[in-house]
């Protein structure tokens, strides 16, 4: 039974995916995918599960209050807040795999035996990509809603201090593996990787949000894909990689038609909107189309007309 609602499940996420590329059908598909994820977490749900308990109160009700109020967010938010919006919902779907990754974690403390080294690995790469989805989508809302605290958060050296915590954090991540009865290495990981999404969006700019946001989506889908290997879930690893393939894309698309480079977006490198400088100031002129032109209007907080003279 739920080889066949993966089945189903999969093939509404897909087609909603594509019906997503066209403006026109876009709420169509919108509706196609959010059905196939009502069916991933049914069969979820009724999926049997070794030495499990009869929890499915604990499971219900936080989907119910959680779903509504979702619903009740998105009725009343304005369309011109909706990246805001799609921000938090984004660092909530980061948080949930920090909480997830930190769980099974300390179930293999208890249980050194309970998963291979492998899979200790990638809980611990969810859990650092999570991090900082969640911190950085976070400062990424507040950037758009226009909180004058947030432009404040650049340091000297900034893209220095990213590498140095960066660094920070792969070397911890070996000592947490050889050295898994001390704890303090685990929570000072999580506290790093959670200034780290700091650290990453503080630089940009709000005309660079756009960009942010979706390379953050894709890291989320990443976690999710993450985790459905983790509990050999075949729904979140096909919906984490169509979200993180998506994400992916879409930050590449944008930063061709921003004349921006993807390194640079990988750490953190774009201009702030407080400085500037001659480098910045180069590029070719690029011709994109309307959908582009689009959607820069829509996440743009300031706009500047200029008639062409003849």
């Amino acid at each position: 039974m739920d080889k066949v609602l993966f089945l189903v499940s999969a093939f509404l996420l897909v087609w909603g995916l594509r019906l997503q590329s066209d403006p026109a059908s876009a709420s169509k598909g919108n509706k196609y995918a959010s059905v196939g994820m009502l069916i991933a977490i049914i069969s979820a749900i009724i999926m049997p599960i070794e030495n499990s308990y009869d929890n499915y109160s604990w499971i219900l009700i936080p989907i119910v209050f959680s779903a509504s109020i979702g619903y009740i967010i998105a009725k009343k938010i304005e369309m011109t807040s909706m990246p805001q919006m799609v921000s938090i919902f984004n660092g909530l779907g980061g948080l949930s795999a920090v909480l997830l990754s930190f769980t099974e974690i300390n179930k293999w403390l208890n249980n050194t035996e309970l998963y291979p080294q492998f899979v200790i690995v990638v809980l611990l790469v969810s859990l650092f990509i999570g991090s900082v989805a969640f911190t950085g989508s976070l400062l990424a809302f507040a950037k758009l809603d226009g909180y004058k605290w947030s432009e404040k958060l650049t340091l000297p050296f900034q893209h220095i201090i990213n590498l140095i915590l960066l660094a920070s954090i792969i070397v911890l991540s070996f000592l947490f593996i050889d050295n898994s009865a001390d704890t303090n290495y685990l929570y000072i990981l999580i506290a790093i990787s959670l200034l780290y999404g700091v650290f990453f969006v503080a630089p940009i700019g709000g005309a660079d949000m756009p960009v942010v946001i979706s390379l953050l989506n894709s890291f989320t889908g990443i976690t999710a894909a993450l985790t459905g290997v983790i509990f050999d879930n075949k729904v979140m690893l096909l919906g984490g990689i169509l979200v993180g393939a998506a994400g992916t894309i879409l930050t590449v698309l944008m930063c061709q038609a921003m004349n921006r480079s993807l390194p640079k977006v990988l750490v953190g490198g774009f201009s702030s909107s407080g400085s500037s400088s001659k480098s910045s100031e180069q590029g070719d002129i690029k011709e994109i189309t309307d959908s582009d032109f689009a959607v820069q209007l829509f996440y743009s907080q300031r706009s500047l007309s200029s008639p062409v003279m003849d």
